[in-house]
């Protein structure tokens, strides 16, 4: 039998980490985790190669023998169970393409699936009109007790078959269960005069790359250099590299907030302008990740992470006195008030409170997880429309009763929080939550090496992942963080070529699953985070993949608009005042809203 490669993909358009890297810087499918167990039967992972084997079977005799007659009752089935098991959405019309027969006859044959009670559907809008189908407990638990005696069948049968001979049982056809190989050298050697150069964020997994360096340069045969610097030094160094005649750097990594403003100024190069984009295969990245790339429609960068903001909190202690995760705003207050203790050493919550950029971040997620974006964003399914921004002006929505909430939510958190609060950014959030002294953290994916890898920390394996508990009129959200790899506007064109080979091969799911066995811990790319031995190095990847399946992964809190830097810098600015009892939340807003409708009327140079 001859094996289909296969991998997960998504929908389309549709020791302790490196201290320089801490120097500079609604609607949808439940999903059962994989490796866990269905009702019943057979555990999760045998049922998930059960069912890629019937598909793989099914396929190789319906193209192998003539006449034949497909069989769309199964095809539907195993397309509904691959769905089930992968988080994935499926929809009627999808079922139908799977079933291998004309449309009409493929709903009439669903139709009566679902008269004997295989099929749920699920709303995925308010409204009801748009919906979803998921395997009934009554199908997941006659299948798992048909992939038992499946398996049983195929072990006697292939048991003898010597380790490496192409069968079944010698490897996997499941998405999730193939692993990635690792990253092949370039048919060419990249001939760029002086190597790569490359200008990233000092972050962990940028520093990553920098310790398998003597590996990628081995891959794209020639040196890299890569400089690092903290998020503001980095807008501004692109900036400045920006007005010289030629780039000094063949790529660069920009925060997904800078997106629209380097693409309005002409910082950087349009992707379609300079490659076939379907060669980074866009329907593999997380939806938002992709997304938040774009300007006007068109892509302007590859995910280089893709690390959304969530909550972190120590779930050994949550049980030990019997509260459940905190889901919701109030839930965070209550919990951090009962953890709160400043005598011995222990806080309630640590999160960005720095003033500037991190508290400016801070304050837009917030009101993100209130229902409030920070400009008046048409309202869609599952939250708000950032993918239009560049054809209207837009008008600041800082001065919100739902955004006076947010603030007043960050007020309440003060009292709960480490003495040091006021001066807490990216990392200083996370060494106290690591440490054991802090029950909840805010805090990035990226940043979870620092007590994942470290088998000392009180959180190590005590920590459990959840996006921003929402506010009154919120609902759950993660907000998309991290960075694209772009290739400079002023790049000389005899370099653009071989920049685009070297974007490719950084950004590859090869590549991306190195950068997570070495410690990172963002996976832009569903199919790095279904591989299983990126799954057992982390619950991160499987949690953030059925984040992104439910859609609460979102990049509309930090809408990439030309002025959100500035935005982001009076909100840092005047929010920091209402926290250190200056201003009260009232006035606070009205200043920065104010301050806000004058940046966005200023032309963008």
């Amino acid at each position: 039998m001859t094996r289909r490669p296969s991998r997960a993909v998504g929908p389309r358009a549709h020791g302790t980490m490196n201290q320089q890297a801490t120097e500079n810087s609604h609607f949808g499918q439940d999903a059962t985790p994989l490796g866990g167990r269905v009702s019943g039967g057979a555990p999760e992972a045998e049922l998930a190669q059960v069912v890629g084997f019937l598909g793989d079977l099914s396929l190789e005799l319906d193209n192998s023998l003539e006449p034949n007659t497909p069989n769309p009752h199964l095809n539907m089935i195993l397309h509904l169970l691959r769905g089930h098991i992968e988080g994935r959405l499926v929809s009627a019309s999808s079922m139908a393409a799977a079933s291998g027969v004309p449309y009409a006859t493929a709903m009439r044959k669903l139709a009566e699936i679902q008269r004997g009670g295989m099929v749920e559907q699920r709303p995925r809008t308010k409204s009801g009109r748009s919906f979803s189908l998921h395997p009934s407990a009554a199908l997941l638990d006659r299948f798992s007790e048909v992939s038992s005696r499946i398996g049983r069948i195929a072990r006697a049968t292939f048991a003898p078959v010597e380790e490496g001979e192409d069968y079944f049982y010698g490897g996997s056809y499941v998405p999730g269960k193939s692993a990635i190989a690792p990253p092949a050298a370039l048919l060419s050697p990249l001939k760029l005069a002086g190597g790569v150069r490359i200008l990233v964020h000092g972050d962990p997994t940028f520093m990553v790359m920098e310790t398998l360096k003597r590996q990628f340069e081995q891959i794209v045969g020639t040196n890299i250099h890569q400089r690092a610097f903290s998020i503001d030094r980095l807008h501004q160094e692109a900036l400045r590299n920006a007005e010289r005649k030629k780039s000094a750097y063949d790529l660069i990594a920009v925060d997904l907030p800078w997106i629209g403003e380097f693409a309005a100024k002409g910082v950087i190069r349009p992707l379609t302008d300079i490659m076939d984009t379907d060669r980074i295969d866009p329907g593999d990245f997380h939806t938002a990740g992709w997304r938040a790339t774009h300007w006007d429609g068109v892509p302007y960068g590859v995910p280089s992470q893709t690390t959304p903001e969530l909550m972190f909190y120590r779930k050994d202690w949550f049980a030990r006195d019997g509260l459940p995760p905190p889901a919701t705003s109030a839930d965070v207050v209550e919990a951090a008030r009962h953890f709160h203790d400043p005598r011995n050493g222990r806080y309630g919550v640590a999160w960005n409170a720095a003033r500037g950029t991190a508290l400016g971040h801070t304050f837009m997620m917030t009101c993100a997880a209130f229902g409030q974006p920070i400009i008046d964003l048409p309202k869609v399914a599952g939250g708000y429309d950032a993918d239009h921004l560049g054809a209207r002006a837009f008008r600041p929505t800082l001065n919100t009763e739902r955004a006076l909430a947010a603030a007043r939510y960050l007020m309440d958190l003060l009292e709960y929080s480490p003495p040091d609060i006021l001066s807490m950014s990216w990392y200083e959030r996370v060494r106290p939550y690591a440490a054991g002294r802090v029950a909840m953290a805010y805090g990035y994916t990226l940043l979870a090496p620092y007590f994942e890898l470290d088998e000392t920390c009180p959180a190590h394996g005590n920590t459990g992942y959840l996006p921003h508990p929402h506010g009154p009129e919120g609902a759950p959200i993660a907000p998309v963080g991290g960075y694209a790899f772009c290739i400079p506007a002023n790049l000389s064109e005899e370099r653009i070529e071989d920049a685009v080979e070297a974007l490719i091969a950084f950004t590859s799911p090869a590549a991306q699953k190195l950068y997570v066995q070495n410690g990172s811990r963002t996976a832009p790319r569903y199919s790095v985070g279904a591989d299983p031995e990126v799954r057992r190095l982390s619950p991160i990847f499987e949690t953030v993949d059925q984040m992104s399946w439910r859609d609460e992964l979102q990049f509309w809190p930090r809408p990439p608009i030309p002025q959100i830097s500035e935005l982001i810098r009076l909100c840092g600015h005047e929010l920091h005042d209402m926290l250190r009892g200056l201003v009260t939340p009232e006035d606070a807003l009205a200043r920065v809203q104010a301050r806000a409708e004058e940046a966005l009327q200023e032309p963008v140079h």
